[in-house]
């Protein structure tokens, strides 16, 4: 066999070995819900045991998460580096950091203080994270429907640009009102026109959507980066743990079912109570959904 007809066979041996591996790794389905996947969301202010940076670390690891998104208050700027620091060394990932625009103290050319110091620790850490950015309501209240639009393609361009290099992406988050529809959030999306914004849909600011929530998730899905889970009762309280509510199964099979691949989060949206415990709880209650997804 001459070389030309050799190297030919080898390629065609290879071809044989290699497509079926390339193919089954590229068929194998995300588990979304697999620990490595999921995101712990606000558990800084809501913990009565006003947990410290490194113990916040720390309780992560014992939980077995590796990524959370951080929210935050006043209080909490003066420890913010730390935070950043701890996580990093911990192989804790801060995947995003919370920002809230108020009209009283943002606008297009200004933010508020804290936003700016908070902006500014980022940027000085090194941090690459994204922010999930919600808005009071009063930034467009009293404003024609267009422009509200017109207003928050606005914001969030200037607030892209202040931020710089060192964000990676920015969400919109529904944090209720109007700026909380997602159709509303997905018609500012399409005039920003950047991958560099996307969406993080929190079920438990969605009670009054779930009916309608596979249509919705059908819309959302070239966008939505995040979806944080919550136990879903009709006229039930905001923040119910995870498998104690009538809809959520059906919300997370549509969420499976869509082909989502982004993170899932899990809450500790609890002021009154240890947030250890609370996240223990969703993860407890997210298990046993598991089991009737499969």
């Amino acid at each position: 066999m001459n070389r030309k007809n050799f190297a030919l066979l080898v390629a065609v041996l290879l071809v044989g070995v290699v497509l079926p591996v390339t193919t089954r790794a590229q068929n194998k389905k995300k588990n979304l819900f697999a620990r490595e996947n999921l995101v712990a969301w606000c558990i800084v202010p809501f913990d009565n045991q006003n947990r410290t940076p490194a113990q916040r670390i720390e309780m992560l690891k014992r939980l077995g998460l590796t990524q959370y998104a951080y929210d935050w208050r006043h209080q909490h700027i003066p420890s913010f580096a730390e935070e950043i620091e701890l996580a990093k060394n911990g192989g804790i990932r801060m995947m995003a950091v919370w920002i809230w625009i108020d009209k009283d103290t943002d606008r297009v050319g200004q933010l508020s203080a804290d936003n700016e110091q908070v902006l500014k620790i980022i940027k000085d850490s090194g941090l690459k994270t994204k922010l999930w950015v919600g808005f009071n309501n009063n930034f467009y209240a009293d404003e024609a429907d267009d422009l509200k639009v017109t207003k928050g393609v606005a914001m969030l361009n200037y607030l892209r640009d202040r931020a710089g290099s060192f964000v990676d992406g920015i969400a919109l988050y529904n944090h209720g009102d109007w700026f909380g529809e997602p159709e509303n959030q997905i018609r500012i999306l399409k005039q920003l026109n950047s991958p560099l914004f996307g969406m993080v849909y929190s079920f438990h600011h969605g009670h009054h959507q779930m009916g309608s929530f596979p249509s919705l998730l059908k819309k959302m899905k070239p966008y939505l980066w995040t979806v944080n889970i919550n136990g879903m009762k009709k006229d039930g309280p905001q923040i119910l743990t995870v498998g104690s509510g009538d809809n959520e199964l059906e919300m997370l099979r549509a969420v499976e079912k869509s082909g989502f691949q982004g993170t899932i989060g899990v809450l500790g949206h609890i002021e009154d109570d240890d947030v250890e415990k609370v996240l223990q709880r969703n993860l407890d209650g997210l298990e046993k959904l598991q089991k009737e997804l499969q």
